[in-house]
């Protein structure tokens, strides 16, 4: 099965489209795409995600964007193991959480957004972090609540890791990139534990990718 993605380092949906990979034991290509350089805007891009953003997965003739729909796809792709429960009250729930930091959090900390606040509004770097900071606490601050009201055991539906589990988790990493202290949200942070635990997640991150060796401080 010859699958590219598409993705960035430290972009928080190539994250998602990962773990998802890895989960299901799907062998991948990752095709790098720097976000923050541009090179999405780049024409041989443009012809794979003309939206112009990560990630993008590529199989066969298809080219599926935005990584709950690569996430759906690759559920119907491969059924085992399950990301999105059968049930339809579970999958709804399922799909409620995953989306406060697909619909909700994330999109206000991209790239994008941040070099429009430093555009429109001259924002400098220290209110940009203030902003990152703000949305992300907001996001973190959502999960712990919906946790407290419905435990993980100990994950979001039970023993079986999922789709929530996967965004949850790349919400904490979005809180490692500012050096937020997740302990103060004692739900989330126990969640989050078991899913780094597993490898699909552990090397995932993006502190794991060749993108981060390249840039990290030596």
């Amino acid at each position: 099965m010859n699958i590219q993605l598409y993705g960035f380092w430290r972009s928080l949906a190539s994250f998602r489209v990962r773990v998802a990979l890895k989960l299901k034991g799907l062998p991948f290509e990752e095709i790098p795409v720097d976000i923050l350089s541009g090179e999405q805007f780049n024409p041989v891009y443009d012809a794979v995600n003309t939206e112009r953003v990560v990630p993008t997965l590529v199989h066969g003739e298809h080219r599926v964007f935005q990584s709950l729909a690569i996430i759906e796809y690759l559920d119907d792709l491969m059924p085992e193991p399950r990301l999105l429960p059968s049930d339809p009250g579970d999958r709804a729930y399922a799909r409620s959480l995953a989306l406060v930091t697909i619909a909700d959090a994330h999109p206000l900390v991209t790239p994008r957004v941040r070099n429009h606040l430093v555009k429109m509004f001259g924002a400098d770097a220290n209110a940009i972090e203030s902003w990152a900071k703000h949305w992300t606490i907001e996001g973190l601050a959502t999960y712990e609540r919906l946790l407290e009201r419905r435990p993980a055991e100990p994950f979001t539906l039970g023993k079986q890791v999922g789709v929530a589990d996967i965004c949850i988790a790349g919400q904490v990493v979005g809180a490692h990139f500012l050096k937020l202290d997740v302990a103060s949200y004692p739900a989330v942070a126990r969640l989050a534990g078991h899913c780094f635990a597993m490898p699909a997640f552990a090397t995932s991150h993006p502190f794991e990718q060749p993108g981060y060796r390249a840039t990290a401080p030596r």
